[in-house]
């Protein structure tokens, strides 16, 4: 592609509102336009991005047996009552009507439409495995668009369904398939990323991994074993029951004022006593109507809500107890809560269980009580798992100690099991002719997300750092007066005919523009090789060649430039 026959519109600054790299990049790269908040138009140098990600997720799709077809933007708001997430999904589902007053939403994902189409289709077990996937325009009406399309309102998604007689059959011709081709699409796109075992969220299912790029800016934060493969994302990854015996009492429990104090860092500050000696007090609804839970944890641990929510006893979606509540069962407000003299159930993390002479709320506003133990003080709670793993904790796999990182999660597979299937009676004739729901797993990637996934973690300050596999281009030639040198023409030409001959993706930057700007723009765009030709070099016969990696450039013999970059494009 000559740059005279293309578009190509780079800024020198990014608007103030980019905060990510990858969005301050893709803006002045011009890679993508605002249109308004979350929506973006992808310019023709982003759409071949975009497009090289989805040759190589098409190729890893057919190659582990999914069959492709294209499901509607616009989805019926009855399939949606039908699963039961009409209400369920909340907000970010954008709901709409038709000139009939019919509803419809921009659908999210499709887990619904795939579901009827194959339960009007497939009758028999012996039509089964199947596995169909698309790659669609998706909408969620965030609350905050932000990071440009790494957590924009209209994003592309490929997101793929396997139908399967029973669960053997979900895990050994669905979900494993799946796992093994997102391994390779990843590889080949040449990305640094970790699959991480991953709660299912609202999706569903009893079992799921992410694919999590690594990068210091993402919002995920992942948890892995130094000693072993295990890795969970941080709202999965557990933390283990301490041995031993519990630290004894060596004080009495004692009321003491603390006026105004209602947090954990004022308590300490207060009493002048280390955080780890503390307990934070949770309250939340339960099961029953007008009951609470009163939930416990060290003062310098994260509360994990997604672990709480799956208590025996408390209601879901957890849901915090309101305050009026709180106070008729406590007698006192937030800040000053604790579990003495408390009735209803209680449990208290892992890492309590040992304790000994903690300082907690004493149910009485402006007191806390210090020298509190379980068992003398307040009855045993039940004991759990209720914060988030901090760095060091004991690998739950048994080996080795934890560490954290953080990711950009661009990737999901679910083995979704009969959720849907049976909600919505997708069912089946087995082998004795017998009606059976079918099993079900689902399994997504955000297209567009892996382009802005990928330029967080290939970046510097030059621009974007492309692999072979997702650039723009593979290889630019940028000629020094194209426009008034001859010879420089003429050797830019040649250059150019033999990489195209070869098959290999080339942009020839004819543009009339100074030296310095298509130096800058090569840069910037991030294109991995580079041919560099110029009157001065062309006397002794020679052209520059350099990696977007490289802090030199090569001097390299005219006929041999082509030849050095296909070398490099097989290598």
């Amino acid at each position: 592609m000559k740059a005279s026959r293309f578009f190509i519109s780079t800024l020198k600054e990014a608007p103030a509102e980019a905060a990510l790299a990858s969005h301050k990049l893709m803006i002045r790269a011009g890679l993508i336009k605002a249109n308004a908040s979350g929506l973006y138009t992808w310019m023709p140098m982003g759409l071949r991005v975009l497009r090289k990600v989805e040759r190589v997720v098409r190729e890893e799709m057919e190659r582990a047996g999914s069959v492709e077809l294209l499901m509607p933007v616009v989805q019926p708001a009855e399939l949606w009552q039908e699963s039961g997430r009409w209400e369920f999904y909340g907000k970010e589902l954008l709901r709409l009507k038709d000139r009939h007053e019919r509803d419809f939403c921009m659908g999210p994902t499709c887990e619904e439409v795939i579901t009827d189409i194959v339960r009007k289709e497939i009758t028999s077990y012996k039509q089964l495995p199947k596995n169909f996937y698309h790659i669609q325009t998706k909408f969620r009406d965030e609350v905050r668009p932000r990071f440009g399309v790494m957590r924009a309102r209209e994003f592309v998604m490929k997101d793929a369904y396997s139908f399967h007689a029973d669960y053997e059959s979900l895990v050994r011709d669905g979900y494993q398939p799946m796992y093994d081709a997102y391994c390779r699409i990843f590889d080949r796109l040449g990305l640094n990323y970790r699959p991480v075992a991953a709660d299912t969220g609202s999706i569903g299912g009893t079992g799921s991994h992410e694919f999590q790029v690594l990068a210091e800016s993402g919002e995920d934060v992942i948890a892995y074993s130094d000693a072993s493969d295990y890795a969970a994302n941080i709202e999965l990854a557990q933390t283990l029951r301490l041995q031993g015996e519990r630290r004894p009492s060596e004080k009495a429990l004692e009321k003491v004022s603390t006026p105004n104090v209602k947090t954990i860092e004022s308590l300490v500050r207060f009493l002048n006593i280390p955080v780890e000696q503390t307990l934070k007090s949770i309250v939340v609804e339960g099961e029953n109507e007008g009951e609470i839970v009163l939930l416990l944890l060290r003062g310098d641990h994260e509360f994990n809500d997604i672990k709480a929510e799956k208590l025996a006893g408390v209601k879901a979606p957890l849901t915090f107890a309101a305050p009026e509540l709180i106070r008729a069962q406590f007698g006192a407000d937030g800040g000053s809560l604790g579990p003495v003299g408390f009735k209803g159930k209680v449990y208290a993390d892992f890492a309590v269980e040992k304790g000994a002479d903690w300082v907690i709320g004493a149910n009485d506003n402006g007191w806390h009580y210090t020298g509190f133990n379980f068992g003398r003080d307040a009855a045993e709670p039940e004991f759990a798992d209720l914060r988030n793993v901090v760095e060091g904790d004991p690998s739950p796999c048994g080996k080795g100690s934890l560490k954290l990182a953080r990711g950009i999660e661009v990737g999901h597979v679910f083995q979704l099991r009969d959720k849907y299937s049976a909600a919505m009676n997708a069912a089946f004739l087995d082998s004795n002719g017998k009606s059976q729901i079918m099993e079900m797993g689902c399994y997504g990637i955000g297209i567009t997300r892996i382009v802005a996934a990928a330029i967080e973690q290939n970046n510097d300050g030059r621009g974007i750092i492309w692999t072979d596999a997702m650039a723009p281009f593979q290889a630019v030639i940028v000629p020094m007066n194209y426009k008034k040198s001859d010879a420089v023409r003429e050797a830019a030409d040649k250059i150019y005919a033999e990489l195209c001959a070869a098959g290999a993706d080339v942009l020839l930057d004819d543009r009339d523009e100074r030296a310095g700007v298509l130096l800058a723009d090569s840069e910037l765009l991030g294109i991995p090789h580079r041919i560099v030709i110029g009157d001065r070099g062309l006397k002794e016969g020679k052209v520059e060649y350099a990696r977007r990696t490289d802090s030199e450039a090569q001097s390299v013999a005219v006929e041999e430039a082509a030849a050095k970059v296909l070398a490099a494009l097989r290598a």
